[in-house]
């Protein structure tokens, strides 16, 4: 970006009415912030934009005061070139109170105004802090929780909660407790004295859901296990969740760097297993400092110095608020670096030489010329010892068994030539000459959705059907891992797994849209239309509200 562009940015989403100052030519960032504390439960909107209401005109007074300060040019000229300010996601009466006051600053200032995505900025100053590349963005929040990454002009989602944000998942918890807002910094504190206890732990592919962890936690505590157990059980669970979702990202993408971003990102805990995870696979990671990761203005005026650089500005009359703005909504127009993805699981493989894999769970060996590839789920050193051997186990007997009914069921799958699972090891057929990931075309993608339709028939869910985990030669496509997978008969279960599928497109095609819709004939010509028609509704569920 410019060497002298400063821009003022207002951040006022649901509870912090914060402004700031970034100067791009000596990369400082000024914040002032002012936080609403409800005095109990969860955050009211009407209180909160009152709030806003009070707040931000003293926390723009005094970025200004500092912008004026620190201004070298004239006393007539503006000391900022932009005002940039959060349009979405978030609580709509908060946000139009800082709406309405970025407008009015844009026109007594006499500059142009910037439309900052919030989730885009949490990502993006991850980015600007670390130097990273291409990361993958984990952003952990009150009401969001999801996966970024860079593919073909925006930030995809690769994953996401299918109910509620990680920090209001937790903050439900302690309501019941009787604790007051915020909750997660209580649950950190009482987690140090826990012990393990065992509560659900849901992943598909690389969308997650908290409400049944809620809903248990509540229930322990109900029938007096120790508060600090639950909480200790409650980070382990929920935090080791988001880790895995987030190696599942990495491995599906080929990026070697991950950003943690949102308020719920200064656990201590979360960041240890995010470390550990990314140091035992060989990936750089970065979480910026604190007062980057809370609610702030700062982040907002980085992203908006880079969209101001690229002439993403708005006028006055198109910029108005949206309380559900998706961050896959937002045209990057500040970046042109489109990432390569690496090299499929043995698309080079030759000869005799075995080669080794790492995959989002496993150290996969695999011998092209023997015809075999041995899968270890090796231990997760950020995950609690006994949920770790429980994961590994569970999952790999689950392999095993649904590999073979998938074959039985006429779907390409490898063969099973021996399974140990107290070691966590399985041997198999090694199919296919490179992943769908490296070959996607419609006619590949069409076998997918037939494929899966034939899994829901027989009652079970492939549970992971990514773009890495489809295998294809000239005439064949295969489906590989399904260590996620489980037997049931809800449609909702279908229409999820079919999701999962639909949402590694988005983050490997460069066209995803014929791809998605050739999935959707292949399930149609087989499957029920009423797996669909779930689908469309998962797909519209409103995510990302602040609610």
């Amino acid at each position: 970006m410019s060497s002298d562009t400063r821009i003022l940015g207002i951040e006022g989403t649901a509870w912090a009415a914060s402004a700031a100052v970034f100067d791009a030519g000596s990369d400082d960032v000024f914040i002032e912030s002012d936080a609403y504390q409800p005095d109990s439960g969860g955050i009211h909107p009407r209180e909160a934009s009152e709030h806003m209401h009070d707040a931000v005109p003293r926390v723009v007074e005094r970025a200004l005061d500092h912008a004026r300060e620190t201004h070298d040019g004239p006393a007539t000229e503006s000391p900022v070139d932009a005002v940039a300010f959060s349009r979405g996601p978030g609580l709509g009466p908060c946000l139009r109170v800082v709406g309405t006051a970025a407008r009015a600053l844009s026109q007594a200032l006499d500059v142009p105004l910037v439309g900052v995505n919030h989730m885009v900025a949490h990502l993006e100053i991850g980015r600007h802090t670390a130097d990273f590349e291409s990361p993958v963005c984990l952003n952990a929040s009150g009401a969001n929780a999801h996966l970024l990454a860079y593919r073909n002009g925006r930030y995809r989602v690769l994953g996401e909660t299918m109910d509620t944000g990680v920090g209001n998942a937790i903050d439900k918890f302690t309501r019941h407790v009787g604790w007051s807002h915020p909750g997660g910094p209580k649950v950190e504190a009482a987690a140090e004295d826990g012990r393990y206890v065992d509560l659900p732990y849901v992943v598909k592919g690389m969308d997650f859901s908290f409400s049944g962890i809620m809903s248990a936690a509540k229930q322990r505590y109900d029938d007096d296990v120790p508060v600090d157990d639950i909480c200790y059980s409650l980070q382990e669970t929920i935090f080791g969740m988001l880790t895995e979702v987030s190696e599942r990202a990495l491995s599906l993408t080929g990026s070697d760097e991950l950003v943690l971003g949102g308020g719920v990102g200064q656990n201590a805990r979360l960041r240890e297993m995010l470390q550990e995870m990314c140091d035992q696979r060989g990936a750089a990671f970065h979480a910026p400092e604190p007062r980057f990761l809370r609610d702030n203005a700062g982040m907002i005026a980085v992203l908006g110095a880079k969209m101001y650089d690229a002439g993403d500005t708005l006028a006055l009359e198109d910029s108005r608020v949206d309380p559900d703005f998706r961050p896959d909504q937002v045209p990057v127009t500040w970046r042109r670096d489109e990432p390569e993805l690496a090299a499929g699981r043995g698309a080079d493989a030759a000869g005799d030489e075995r080669t080794q894999v790492r995959g989002a769970e496993a150290l996969v060996d695999v011998a092209p010329d023997a015809g075999l590839v041995t899968k270890r789920r090796e231990p997760k050193r950020y995950r609690h010892p006994d949920l770790d051997e429980r994961l590994r186990r569970e999952r790999t007997t689950l392999e095993a068994r649904l590999t073979s009914l998938a074959r039985r069921e006429g779907v390409p799958t490898p063969v099973l030539s021996d399974v140990d699972s107290r070691d966590a090891r399985l041997e198999l057929e090694y199919v296919g000459e490179r992943d769908l990931r490296d070959a996607l075309a419609p006619d590949r993608v069409r076998d997918v959705g037939r494929h899966l339709a034939r899994l829901h028939q027989a009652g079970f869910v492939h549970g992971d059907p990514t773009t890495r985990n489809v295998r294809v030669d000239g005439d064949r496509t295969y489906l590989i891992d399904f260590g996620l997978g489980y037997h049931t008969d809800h449609v909702e279960d279908y229409a999820m797994d079919l999701h999962v599928f639909d949402q590694s497109l988005v983050g490997t095609a460069d066209e995803p849209a014929p791809l998605r819709e050739a999935v959707r004939e292949g399930y149609r010509a087989v499957g029920d239309e009423r797996v669909l028609e779930r689908l469309r509704e998962v797909e519209g569920r409103g995510r990302y509200q602040s609610q």
